[in-house]
């Protein structure tokens, strides 16, 4: 009878530890968002986003206009109870250009900041674990792009390629994944020092899979706080390339491009030409500035308390 319980009690001790894995993993989870849902502008900047997101994707479903051909008769008409928002100088709605340019700008601005911080988080992370000479000679490259003007080298690389939208993702990736190399390094840095770190070296652990198993998941974070934030830093580098005549051809559009258009005409009294487009991007970028500011709270709250 005695070694027969003993194997039970072994099990039991087994759940038990899986048991209070499982807790604290929830517990920080009801952590995590406590803390977020205590910052009411980010609970406003979440509700903002899903907002301008389903005004962008749902609505043209739901408000149909012509948004290829042009119409010469409706040339800049002011607002009205057929275009709520009135007519551009092609004649195109502009209430309906608002939501067409508001996919490619959340297109845009999303696929960019994902792809910038995949970029950053792969390039710091792997500077800040191997030390040294390597960090050393990745972190110079790093501080030369950084020394470039940005909007300069957008221009460049913008202007040598049609800029249709994948070209202009990969653009703005380009020079956005700069800031997230630095802090994904940072990260790593005092990774590499910690306990576990140092015993998975003593079981033969190799760099490769140190930095995937350990390195990528423990700074992940700070990569989803910059991600948020970049978005909102892409929204505007968008605009600054249309603003240029950068941006995607016609008919596409985004909403830098609308107010790069309206401001054409700021004398003429064509308000609904500037207004809109403007006061969408501001709240877009706000917003996503919001919940990056509060999931930033989160995660040090989470950090402090594991």
């Amino acid at each position: 009878m005695p070694a027969a319980a003993a194997p039970l009690t072994a099990v039991s001790a087994a759940g038990a530890g899986t048991g209070d894995q499982s807790e604290a993993s929830r517990s920080t989870i009801r952590l995590f968002a406590g803390v977020f849902l205590q910052n009411r502008l980010a609970i406003i900047g979440l509700g903002t986003i899903v907002l301008i997101a389903l005004f962008s994707f749902l609505g043209p479903h739901l408000y149909v206009t012509n948004q290829v051909s042009t119409n010469i008769a409706d040339l800049t008409q002011p607002p009205s109870a057929a275009h709520p928002l009135g007519t551009d100088t092609v004649g195109y709605d502009v209430l309906g250009r608002l939501m067409l340019g508001g996919q490619s700008t959340l297109e845009v601005g999303l696929a960019a900041a994902v792809l910038s911080s995949l970029i950053g988080a792969v390039w710091g992370g792997i500077a800040g674990y191997a030390g040294g000479w390597v960090d050393s000679l990745m972190m110079r490259v790093v501080d030369s792009f950084l020394a470039i003007p940005p909007l300069l080298l957008m221009m460049i690389l913008a202007s040598a390629y049609t800029p249709t939208i994948p070209v202009l993702i990969i653009v703005i990736a380009l020079v956005s994944w700069l800031i997230t190399g630095r802090l994904a390094r940072g990260d790593a840095l005092s990774l590499r020092v910690r306990e576990y770190i140092q015993a998975a070296r003593m079981f033969g652990a190799g760099k490769g899979r140190i930095i995937i198993r350990h390195i990528f998941p423990n700074i992940i974070g700070t990569i989803i706080v910059q991600t948020t934030l970049s978005t909102a830093n892409a929204i505007l580098l968008l605009a600054s390339l249309s603003y240029l005549g950068l941006g995607p051809p016609p008919p596409a559009t985004n909403w830098g491009e609308m107010l790069s258009n309206g401001l054409n005409y700021i004398y003429d009294g064509y308000w609904w030409l500037i207004y809109p487009a403007g006061i969408l991007i501001v709240l877009t970028v706000v917003a996503f500035n919001f919940v990056g500011d509060a999931l930033r709270d989160a995660f040090e709250v989470r950090l402090v308390q594991r």
